[in-house]
């Protein structure tokens, strides 16, 4: 683990899959970082979206008179992948489970939340997802060292408003890089 001078905290950052990660969970991913201390790391995939729409939680739920529900549902990670977060931009709502990320963004956890999105009382952009990506202390900053990761500053607009086929693209173009040109191998000097 390095030291409390050497940690750079990365919560409300982007982490992007760099092309040698062949996990298959992971492979071509963008990760929303919404935890990071020296315990660990909580984040959000945001860019797998399963065959699942928001509609076929609601009806799971027993949510009656969803009037939407046809926003895809997002494989947030391998842990707890039977538990739903919900990314939104902060407002004013008190929802009973509420991780403040920034003053602009939440992951809300709670019940209150999607029967709100059923019934079109919801925060107006989310993301919802099953499961979450998480990693012990030291285990995000040695995938780090190893080159697994690419990270950024988190942009709201490709949180909430990109389509999920170009989140990826989106993100490392930031950086000024195209993941297609870059080798699976690391360089080694």
């Amino acid at each position: 683990m390095p030291s409390t001078a050497e940690f750079q905290c990365l919560k409300n950052h982007f982490l992007i899959a760099m092309p040698g990660l062949s996990d298959p969970i992971f492979a071509h991913s963008l990760t929303y970082v919404c935890e990071h201390n020296a315990d660990g790391a909580m984040g959000i995939v945001i860019n797998r979206p399963l065959d699942l729409c928001w509609r076929d939680v609601f009806e799971q739920l027993d949510l009656e008179d969803a009037f939407n529900g046809d926003e895809r549902v997002l494989a947030g990670g391998p842990v707890h992948m039977d538990r739903g977060f919900i990314l939104h931009p902060a407002d004013d709502r008190p929802w009973e489970s509420s991780l403040a990320i920034t003053s602009d963004i939440k992951l809300t956890t709670s019940l209150d939340i999607i029967s709100a999105l059923a019934s079109g009382r919801g925060p107006s952009r989310s993301l919802m997802a099953l499961g979450y990506a998480g990693w012990g202390s030291g285990q995000l900053e040695d995938e780090l060292a190893n080159n697994f990761w690419l990270t950024l500053q988190a942009d709201s607009d490709i949180l909430f408003n990109t389509p999920f086929h170009r989140k990826v693209e989106m993100a490392a173009g930031k950086l000024g890089i195209n993941l297609d040109l870059l080798s699976p191998e690391a360089g080694h000097a």
